[in-house]
């Protein structure tokens, strides 16, 4: 009973959590994905005409043939040289447009690619790492002070370059944000870029697109364009150390948190939880969702996710560590504190 309730939590919550934001790379909200969207444009526009001159002129030619139609007992029909000649012209001609096509498409198709890993102006870097199943998102900002590692969630100023430098910590991943870049690959042992911006506030829908395993389907982010004075607003919050207890069940909270098998993988700045293995815990209750992508951020879900995390997403490394209800109730209570 225990496990079919948290199921039914997770299927709800992966509805709500998988609609976050648009994700479609017709609906372009930003310079890159608008040379994307202009390219698919143009690739259908001329693989339609071509479909319909390829048709027109079989029509044509079936037309032409009922007209040569031969009757049983009639010689064979001989060749004529001045339909000779005008067959091999329209096959001549017809060659001659495949090639050029395809090398305008390549040409096309190889500048917009290009223009995915261009910087241009002053760019926010941000490293961003692909594990199974989730995203180790680090701010660089050009200066250690303003330094900061968060997962699963990228918030970015409107109107700035942002610079994506990938990686990848075990197999090999892929980032596509389709509203504002393209794809590109995280592949172990090698850094690629790729660069957006964005031209408008709102939430962007992001995902793994290289099938990287078991519960690849699951390893979303969302990607939260602000106005610049919010981001910085936003990311002077998320340097501060994790807010202290309000409460005393947020205290036990944070007790079992940092005393138990939690703080062997998790970081929580200013407490003594300091594991790397998996995502930064400091501020978790400010992102939109948890588990990357797979459950909203509320205190119900934190809840499920802890009490039983191979039910929602079997697989991930994430194990399930004992905890009575008492100590599961105040843990989501730490955990939906962290703003």
């Amino acid at each position: 009973m225990r496990k079919a309730c948290i199921s039914a939590l997770a299927a709800v919550a992966f509805t709500a959590a998988s609609c976050v934001g648009p994700q479609s790379a017709l609906d372009p909200q930003g310079p890159n994905a608008a040379s994307l969207a202009w390219l698919i444009w143009f690739f259908t526009a001329i693989c339609g005409a071509v479909w319909l001159l390829v048709m027109l002129t079989l029509g044509v030619a079936l037309w032409r043939r009922r007209g040569l139609a031969s009757q049983p007992g009639d010689p064979p029909l001989a060749p004529e040289p001045r339909a000779e000649r005008r067959k091999k012209t329209v096959v001549l001609a017809a060659l001659a447009a495949t090639i050029v096509i395809i090398t305008v498409l390549t040409s096309l198709s190889f500048v917009a690619t290009r223009s995915l890993s261009e910087g241009r102006g002053d760019p926010l870097v941000i490293r961003l790492r692909g594990y199974q199943w989730w995203w180790e998102v680090t701010y660089t900002a050009g200066s250690p002070d303003r330094f900061m590692i968060s997962a699963n969630e990228i918030r970015v100023p409107v109107g700035r370059p942002v610079r994506l430098e990938l990686s990848s910590g075990d197999v090999i991943h892929s980032f596509w944000v389709p509203s504002l870049a393209g794809k590109q690959d995280l592949i172990p042992g090698r850094e690629n870029i790729l660069t957006f911006t964005a031209e408008r506030p709102g939430s962007y829908r992001a995902q793994c697109a290289e099938f990287c395993g078991m519960q690849h389907a699951r390893m979303a982010m969302v990607v939260v364009a602000l106005p610049p004075e919010e981001f910085e607003s936003w990311l002077d919050g998320q340097l501060r150390e994790a807010a202290s207890p309000a409460t005393e069940e947020e205290a036990a909270g944070r007790e079992v948190a940092t005393s138990k098998a939690c703080a062997a993988c998790h970081a929580i700045r200013g407490t003594r939880a300091n594991g790397t293995v998996g995502p930064d815990l400091t501020h978790v209750a400010s992102r939109q969702t948890i588990a990357a992508g797979t459950l909203p951020t509320t205190r119900g879900a934190l809840a499920a996710w802890i009490a039983d995390p191979q039910t929602i997403k079997p697989g991930s490394k994430m194990p399930m560590v004992p905890l009575s209800a008492d100590e599961l109730r105040a843990v989501s209570a730490y955990m939906a504190s962290l703003k």
